[in-house]
């Protein structure tokens, strides 16, 4: 009995060193075949794409590779820009606002927004063909900000004291060592200011809204849908299919079949998008 036994638990052992490399081998056959075995969907050309513009917006490069991927794919006539994003830094949300007007320029581009089009992301997309929103996104923060600290009694009472060889009265302007001087805060202001008017021009601009009338859409606030909608700042509450098919219509695309990612791009975009849900609802519980 023990050698039956024993035989029965070596036999399959005995087969598996005997043929250990040849079943390593196979394994590494069918993976490659599948790897390079085009899917029924990559079969078909792609005529549509997507664009994300998700978080905050530090840089314009995550976009501009979006973009320079589609403009590589001929075949591509439409592209629908979603967007979830507080917004961010002004010299990027304007990079990316010109990037989007020059796209439009080649092909229609329809704005969705997911959940948040708020102060610079809403400048980035505000160039869009159409903008299209749920009904419970939140849309506006037409504004600029500079925000500053002044440690300087923590600091006191840590022992630290500042050293600084600066060349240029205004060198140090925005520093959180010390209280601003009356120039420094003067210059900041005017700063942020022009940078005010040129996000408010441009939206009264691309919109076709009113300058005279921007303090109703550009005080900073952020609107409902159905508010953004009165003011002009979008032009439909509706549902991403609905936007869909107004790309379809403008892009003459009767059977979408969209661009895809590769499983590591895609891999990325699940975890920047549940690391933005998490800020947006922060945001969001923020504005109540």
């Amino acid at each position: 009995m023990i050698k039956k036994l024993l035989s029965f638990i070596v036999m399959p052992l005995d087969f598996i060193t005997k043929y250990f490399k040849a079943m390593v081998f196979l394994l590494i056959v069918i993976i490659l075949i599948i790897s390079v075995t085009p899917s029924s969907s990559s079969i078909n050309t792609p005529n549509l794409a997507k664009i994300y513009l998700q978080g905050p917006i530090i840089d314009s490069e995550g976009i501009r590779t979006q973009i320079n991927k589609i403009l590589d794919t001929p075949s591509i006539k439409g592209v629908l820009l979603i967007i979830n994003s507080p917004g961010g830094g002004v010299s990027a949300s304007v990079e990316i606002g010109d990037m989007i007007a020059e796209l439009k320029q080649k092909m229609p581009v329809i704005a969705y927004v997911e959940g948040v089009m708020a102060s610079g992301s809403y400048y980035a997309g505000m160039y869009a063909d159409k903008i299209y929103a749920n009904r419970g996104a939140l849309i506006g923060s037409i504004g600029v900000i500079f925000n500053g600290v002044n440690i300087s009694e923590l600091a006191k009472k840590l022992g630290i004291q500042e050293q600084v060889i600066a060349a240029g009265e205004y060198k140090q302007v925005g520093t959180f060592m010390r209280k601003w001087t009356p120039q420094e805060r003067g210059f900041i202001e005017d700063l942020i200011q022009e940078e005010y008017n040129m996000f408010v021009s441009d939206v009264a601009d691309t919109r076709g809204l009113d300058i005279k009338s921007s303090k109703e859409y550009a005080q900073g606030k952020v609107f409902s849908a159905k508010k953004a909608l009165k003011l002009g700042l979008i032009d439909t509450i509706g549902t991403q299919n609905q936007a869909i098919e107004m790309l379809k219509n403008l892009s003459e695309v009767q059977n979408p079949v969209w661009l895809k990612k590769d499983k590591f791009e895609a891999y990325l975009d699940k975890i920047i998008k549940t690391s933005t849900q998490i800020m947006i609802n922060t945001f969001a519980y923020t504005l109540k």
